[in-house]
């Protein structure tokens, strides 16, 4: 995993609004290896979503560059593929199209694209809704469905906002062990945001704490437990206790920050 795949040279994002500046990102720098599951945590306000939608090339930065796959970041590409946590299915479609949707549009060989889509529904064990709709399906499967729309395009880069915050804990845990399944098989790289720190240390081979705003890299480690992790285990709780710190720090600096901003209005 030496190769960058992703190279992100001195971010930053401004927001301007009715003559003030908010500054979301200031100065980050990561390089990403090809095939490298990266994870950035922090709490809210930290800027996670908003680097991850500059590399995703939705909102550019305001400062500094980003290189994809060896191409320039200025808008969305089909080397990086998104899933968002509102898993932004079509509802008149059924599974086995949304999956399929992205091929139609590429104009792919309708037999190209009904073995796409049948390998798809067996990897991600959704084989026996293929003709449900999204308003039939837990949201568990929705999210299956989108990971699965994700990777008929088989983009190398796949970015992830918080896919599973919205699940409950059993749920959860089983996407998270399909998604290490999906990417030890397809060793694409991943960029997953997350505000769970149990999340970040289950998943990732490395993760990246994040300042609240600005947010700025304040942490860049790699995890060195061995797979599959036991969240039980002392060597995980270390680990949590260690992160959990660094983003308690963080937590009361965006609520002493409210405060101030609470005293001023």
């Amino acid at each position: 995993m030496s190769e960058a795949h992703i190279v992100i040279s001195s971010v930053s994002k401004v927001f301007r609004s009715g003559g003030r500046e908010l500054v979301a990102l200031r100065d980050i720098s990561l390089e990403i290896p090809r095939g490298q599951f990266t994870c950035l945590l922090g709490p809210s306000g930290c800027g996670k979503s908003t680097l991850l939608n500059a590399v995703a090339g939705f909102a550019p930065p305001t400062g500094g560059s980003i290189v994809a796959d060896g191409r320039a970041v200025t808008a969305p590409g089909p080397e990086r593929g998104m899933v968002f946590q509102e898993y932004a299915l079509f509802p008149w479609m059924t599974v086995a199209e949304n999956i399929g949707f992205g091929l139609q549009i590429k104009g792919l060989p309708k037999a190209d694209i009904a073995a796409t889509v049948e390998r798809l529904l067996r990897m991600l064990s959704l084989n026996d809704f293929r003709a449900r709709y999204p308003k039939d399906l837990s949201g568990g499967m929705r999210q299956r469905v989108a990971i699965a729309r994700v990777l008929a395009l088989d983009s190398p880069i796949m970015l992830m906002d918080e896919p599973f915050g919205a699940l409950d804990a059993l749920t959860r845990r089983n996407l998270q062990d399909e998604l290490l399944r999906i990417w030890a098989e397809l060793k694409k790289t991943i960029i997953f945001v997350t505000h769970s720190i149990e999340e970040a240390i289950y998943l990732a081979d490395r993760i990246v704490v994040m300042t609240y705003r600005p947010g700025t890299v304040k942490r860049d480690l790699l995890v060195e437990l061995p797979r599959l992790r036991d969240p039980a285990a002392p060597e995980f709780n270390a680990l949590k206790r260690e992160l959990g710190q660094l983003v308690m720090e963080e937590q009361q600096r965006h609520h002493h920050d409210e405060l101030r901003m609470a005293a001023v209005d």
